[in-house]
């Protein structure tokens, strides 16, 4: 056998092993199989921890509040819409709004935070920049609105409200609004307890790619 035709599986091999490497490294986009235990969605997702925590460190918004925010909006669907209306009952209408991906931001209010945020190559269908738009709001929300960064019922509020809205209480009037808050607040109260019986397990962990968790 020539040298070309050894070399020929040892590149096909390196090359395998190189997509598993990768993959490992840089995590699914796809929806987490267990999305009420945070800890299984790491374990899943690791790459999905190290994204989130660089979102806390940049913003202060804690890893659970994050996550409750983003398993309300979306359920951890990257490609997520809201549904669209119908005409006469029957026929497909418009969306009632440009929300999309992981948080659900707008159309506008996603551009603001790519100038803002420093982030302008960011896409909504990406976990890592989906979950730092979350932080950044939610920072804006305790800087704007005065609420505590921990504080993932009022957050919740105000990050379907907007700022203004917030400010203006629009939520006093909508009862179910409060309700799906209440649920917000006590998953990111379940998350909590959750990753802090399982968050040493992703610190420790060194990690196959060129930066620490």
């Amino acid at each position: 056998m020539t040298c070309t035709n050894l070399a020929r599986p040892l590149v096909i091999w390196v090359l395998c092993i190189l997509t598993i490497h990768l993959s490992g490294c840089l995590g699914t986009q796809h929806a987490p199989r267990y999305p009420d235990n945070i800890c299984e969605i790491f374990r899943e997702n690791r790459a999905w921890y190290r994204s989130a925590h660089a979102s806390y460190r940049r913003w202060g918004i804690p890893i659970p509040v994050t996550m409750a925010l983003m398993h309300q909006e979306s359920k951890f669907e990257a490609k997520t819409k809201p549904p669209r209306t119908t005409c006469l009952c029957i026929f497909p209408g418009p969306r009632p709004s440009t929300a999309y991906g992981y948080s659900q931001a707008l159309d506008e209010t996603w551009d603001k935070y790519k100038r803002s945020a420093g982030n302008r190559g960011a896409d909504r269908d990406d976990f890592s920049d989906a979950v730092d738009f979350i932080g950044w709001y939610c920072n804006i929300s305790h800087t704007k609105c005065s609420i505590a960064k921990d504080d993932a019922y009022n957050l919740y509020l105000a990050y379907h409200e907007g700022h203004g809205g917030f400010s203006r209480k629009t939520y006093r009037k909508k009862a179910w609004l409060r309700r799906v808050a209440g649920k917000v607040g006590s998953r990111a109260r379940i998350y909590e307890k959750q990753l802090a019986s399982c968050q040493r397990e992703f610190q420790k962990r060194g990690c196959c790619c060129l930066w620490p968790f």
